[in-house]
């Protein structure tokens, strides 16, 4: 993920209308945590995909909408599990905070 801009990695040339966005930035210790991993589970809690997280923290999935675990591990931390319900043709962020 490269290009980043202000309030996210650019979506030049998705379009939004027609696609489930869930994206966010990995922190730990109020800076941008790159090197983590970030799982998306569907509603039942299985595995759908896996991202790395940019130099910059960030991820980004394209998902189907409803409901969503992300699911965000990272070395000497203990996995992070935050839900979310994810509205086609939206940008639905979700950061997630590490310790």
């Amino acid at each position: 993920m490269c290009g980043a801009t202000t309030g996210g990695v650019s979506l030049d040339g998705v379009d939004l209308a027609k696609e489930t966005v869930i994206q966010g930035v990995v922190s730990r210790d109020d800076a941008p945590l790159s090197g983590a991993y970030v799982r998306l589970l569907d509603a039942s809690g299985e595995f759908t995909a896996e991202v790395p997280t940019s130099a910059t923290g960030q991820y980004r999935f394209f998902a189907g909408p409803g409901q969503w675990t992300v699911r965000t591990l990272a070395p000497g931390a203990q996995p992070v599990d935050r839900s979310i319900v994810a509205s086609k043709g939206a940008i639905n962020t979700l950061d997630v905070t590490v310790v």
